[in-house]
This record gives C-alpha cells, sequence and structure tokens, in this order.
C-alpha cells in the first residue's frame, strides 16, 4: 500500500516544482539496538487468585530512515520505519513492525499550500496483528511563523488478520492548529472523526437489559472522534503537556467508549553530557454499556495500558552514538471484575545517527 501512494505524490512533486532547476535534498538515518527485560512478556491480565504474570528477555531493534526535498514552491518528504522484538521464551510474542508515509505539498502564495499524503503501519506476530493504511489531503494557512493551520480530509483501512470482524474503513476529517507565542511557548489544538463501516451486523442487547439478543439487521458503524489540545515550552526545561478526549460511538451494543487521556512530557540535561527524558499518561476510560472489549478498541491507538510513565537516559559516547538506558511502566484495571494489567521493562543499549 505504500508503494502505491508513493509513485503518485512523487510525480505531484514533480509537476508541482514547475521550472524549479534543481532540488535540495536533506535525509537522516538512525538505529538503535537495546536488551530488554520485560516482567509481563506475555502481556496478561491477573487478579488476587492468578499467578503472578511471566518474564522474559528480549533483543529489540529499530530503524528510520527520513528524507526530505524542497523545491522552489513544492516539498517532498517521506519517512520509513521498521522494528522487531525477539524474545527467549515467549517467541509468539515475537513482532515485526513496519511503517511508513509520503507526503507532497505545493505552495500557492506566500501563506496557502495544499498536498496530498499516504501512511501505512503493517504489525505482524505477537497476539495483535494488523494494518493500518490511510491516504489524505489537505489544506495549509501559515501566514507567518507564529500561526499553522492544517485541514485535511480522506479515507482509512484497518485490517485485524486475527479476526475479520474487527476490520473497518471510512472517511476520515482532521484539523490541527499551532499558536507560538514566542521562541519557546506555543500551543496546539487538534481534532479528528473517522467513520468506520464494518462488514458485520451490530450487536443487539443482551436479554435483561432492554433489549432484544442477538444481531440486528444492516452493518455495524461506529464513529471515532478525538480532540484536544497540547501546550509546549522549549527552554533549559523542554515540556510538554496534552490532554485528549475520545469517544468511539457504535450501533453495536458493548462497542461504545468514551476517553480522557492527559499525558506529559519532559526532557532536561544533566552532569557529564547525560540527558534526561521523561513521559507519563493518565486515562480514564469509560464504557456506557458496561465492558465488551472488541478488538479494535485495544488495537488502533497501540495502547500499553490506560497509565503509563517511562524514562530514559541517554549519554553520548562519539557524535554519532549514544548509549542508553530506559524503564517503562504500563498498567490498566478493569473495573467491574478487578482484573489490572501491570507490565515494566527495562533495557540498555545503542542509538547510532546518520
Amino acid at each position: 500500500m505504500v508503494r502505491s501512494f508513493a509513485p503518485l505524490l512523487l510525480v505531484l512533486a514533480m509537476l508541482a516544482a514547475g521550472r524549479a532547476p534543481a532540488a535540495e535534498w536533506e535525509g537522516a538515518l538512525r538505529g538503535t539496538g537495546r536488551l530488554l527485560l520485560d516482567t509481563n512478556a506475555p502481556r496478561d491480565f491477573s487478579d488476587q487468585l492468578t499467578p503472578s504474570p511471566e518474564r522474559d528477555f528480549a533483543l529489540s531493534l529499530l530503524g528510520s530512515a527520513e528524507g526530505r526535498g524542497s523545491f522552489e514552491q513544492a516539498q517532498l518528504v517521506g519517512r520509513y520505519e521498521l522494528g522487531t522484538r525477539a524474545y527467549l521464551r515467549y517467541q509468539d510474542e515475537n513482532t515485526l513492525v513496519q511503517s511508513g508515509a509520503v507526503e507532497a505539498s505545493h505552495a500557492l502564495g506566500t501563506a496557502l499550500g495544499i498536498g496530498l499524503e499516504g501512511h501505512a503501519k503493517d504489525r505482524r506476530g505477537g497476539s495483535r496483528s494488523y494494518s493500518d493504511l490511510g491516504t489524505t489531503a489537505f489544506l495549509e494557512y501559515a501566514p507567518d511563523v507564529r500561526l499553522a493551520l492544517r485541514v485535511r480530509a480522506g479515507a482509512r483501512r484497518f485490517v485485524y488478520r486475527p479476526d475479520p470482524t474487527a476490520n473497518f474503513g471510512g472517511p476520515e476529517v482532521g484539523v490541527l492548529g499551532r499558536y507560538r507565542f514566542d521562541r519557546r511557548h506555543s500551543l496546539s489544538v487538534f481534532g479528528d472523526w473517522n467513520s468506520r463501516r464494518f462488514g458485520t451486523p451490530p450487536r443487539a442487547r443482551p436479554p435483561g437489559t432492554g433489549g432484544g439478543s442477538g444481531l440486528l439487521a444492516g452493518r455495524r458503524q461506529d464513529a471515532a472522534l478525538t480532540a484536544g489540545a497540547s501546550y509546549t515550552y522549549r527552554g533549559p526545561l523542554a515540556l510538554g503537556l496534552t490532554y485528549a478526549f475520545q469517544e468511539n460511538s457504535s450501533n453495536s451494543y458493548g462497542e461504545t467508549i468514551r476517553r480522557h487521556r492527559v499525558s506529559a512530557n519532559a526532557g532536561v540535561r544533566l552532569p557529564w553530557r547525560v540527558t534526561l527524558l521523561a513521559q507519563g499518561s493518565l486515562g480514564i476510560i469509560q464504557y456506557p454499556d458496561g465492558i465488551y472489549l472488541s478488538p479494535e478498541i485495544i488495537l488502533v491507538e497501540e495502547d500499553e495500558g490506560q497509565n503509563s510513565l517511562s524514562v530514559k537516559l541517554a549519554r553520548p559516547l562519539t557524535e554519532s552514538l549514544d548509549l542508553e538506558v530506559t524503564w517503562g511502566i504500563w498498567s490498566t484495571r478493569l473495573p467491574r471484575n478487578s482484573l489490572t494489567y501491570t507490565r515494566q521493562v527495562f533495557s540498555t543499549g545503542f542509538t547510532w545517527r546518520y
């Protein structure tokens, strides 16, 4: 799917370049290798009666490439990532993940621009194997360096291999706005809406809950909404704070979900050229029909849990090689049955940049 987007966007960028004699090209490569200790390798929920989750060691490799071509009035940007994780004991949790995006834009004067973007993500292995594909057209408005606004519209297709009933597709629209108060302070607002059409009929209410049982006529349809705002500070301390509200409203019983999520990230330079990066999030999830988790509820956002905290220490060894030590914890609690999900990951490794 990524290959099908690339030729179209490349042709658009070449045509948009017009009489530009040449393009300015720049790019970057990055590779990371880590050895991990995972305290919940099978990603199991547990309670007081079940045994503690099993630990396992894993090797993680991640490579990424970015490229940018700037013409007189056009720009072409491409990104690609390839990552794999291999466990020592729980080999069923081994994963291979690829993601890529290509974007071409053309300036319409000094403040307006139009463009096309295509993206794809493919995950194989483990308990979650899926493909997430999309393409959008966008309009940008940036009258100066302080203000930037992007409005987009396109289509999305999600394919979940273990359970085809979770497959969906449909149109989506979105908006992203950013305002920079000065060099250090900026504020962003964002919103996305996606109409998800499934190939299966919606589920009716079970007996005793005010409706009939079984499946209803017609097809299941969901409306997924995301809206929020984020604040960023860049100074001696890099700081970011984001609030997001997500709602998946469905005509199928048990598939509606609402979530409030607050996340923060910070970065600071320490002595001996050490950089400290921290990231955390808190979430509140509501299930109006009670808890009936279908696969895509926990798949689409790639969440490890409602709440999370991660810390990374990095120190350069050379101009292009860093030593990294990381720790992260993710947790979720289901209120009705007291099941909990907790997972910690400790890792150490190296990152190479070119």
